[in-house]
């Protein structure tokens, strides 16, 4: 497994307390690592449901023997943003999601990641 780089062997044990320092368990750490980006916010009327579908999400891995690790993801509201400074800021924002997401996947060694959003500027990649 990828995370295997971040939780093997006696050169991880500050990998490990780390991960014990957050509340997981030795069983849990020797799981497959899946990262779930999870673009809720208050602000986005299509996005304030997904805290539901993302505890649906985590329940569904962690059932199929992973262990879901959630991060968030930024969004801009294209319907908010609009007519103002703010709209500058829709597209740019598509990068920002894309390239945050990489960077915990890979600084973090996960073995696969779920991507929980609505919208089509929100969407990574």
């Amino acid at each position: 497994m990828n995370s295997d780089k971040a939780k093997k062997g006696y050169q991880r044990s500050p990998h490990r307390s780390l991960l014990k320092a957050a509340g997981y368990t030795d069983w849990e750490i020797e799981r497959p690592w899946i990262g779930v980006a999870n673009s809720y916010n208050a602000i986005i009327p299509g996005h304030v449901h997904l805290k539901t579908i993302t505890e649906a999400v985590k329940a569904g891995i962690y059932a199929a023997g992973g262990l879901p690790i959630e991060f968030p993801v930024i969004g801009v509201c294209d319907g908010i943003a609009m007519n103002h400074e703010g709209m500058k800021f829709s597209l740019p924002s598509r990068e920002l999601i894309m390239d945050s997401i990489e960077i915990m996947a890979k600084g973090h060694a996960f073995d696969g990641l779920v991507l929980v959003t609505n919208c089509d500027k929100i969407v990574p990649g």
